[in-house]
């Protein structure tokens, strides 16, 4: 659970810094977009995205965003859903940054890197609080990935 921290307003800026630190690191490319995907990826991408000096763009889920949209399916452990993007929110040739709470097999983050392609983006970067290396959800992204904290088991 990642809401904790957000108890702590040092702890949170501590973390905010970080990963802006991060994202503007030696060799880094400019972020134009900042993609939170729905809902967790609200908590924080917005904040970055500001830091940034870039947009923030909301993932949803089917149905909460008006049209024109793109959408995407992907595979969860019960099942199928869908994640919809406005297609104009992000620009053709545009860095993007995807930023969720967990990776466990990176299905509803492929799906976010897909409908960034569908829009003419370029994703650099996902970023998440939690990654579940044992699942191995990373291999399927089509860009590097940063997780804060790594569990094996």
């Amino acid at each position: 659970d990642i809401f904790p921290i957000f108890e702590n307003p040092k702890a949170t800026e501590t973390l905010v810094n970080y990963l802006v630190s991060h994202l503007t690191g030696e060799g880094k490319p400019k972020v134009d977009v900042v993609i939170g995907l729905d809902s967790r990826g609200f908590l924080l991408g917005p904040w970055l995205a500001n830091r940034l000096g870039a947009a923030f763009v909301p993932i949803r889920k089917t149905g909460k965003l008006p049209p024109p949209v793109h959408k995407v399916g992907y595979t969860k452990e019960y099942g199928t859903d869908f994640f919809e993007i406005s297609q104009v929110a992000v620009k053709p040739g545009q860095n993007v940054v995807v930023f969720d709470d967990l990776i466990a097999t990176g299905g509803s983050a492929k799906a976010a890197g897909e409908l960034v392609q569908l829009c003419g983006g370029k994703t650099i970067e996902y970023i998440f609080f939690v990654e579940l290396t044992f699942l191995n959800g990373k291999a399927a992204l089509d860009a590097p990935t940063f997780s804060l904290f790594k569990y094996d088991d």
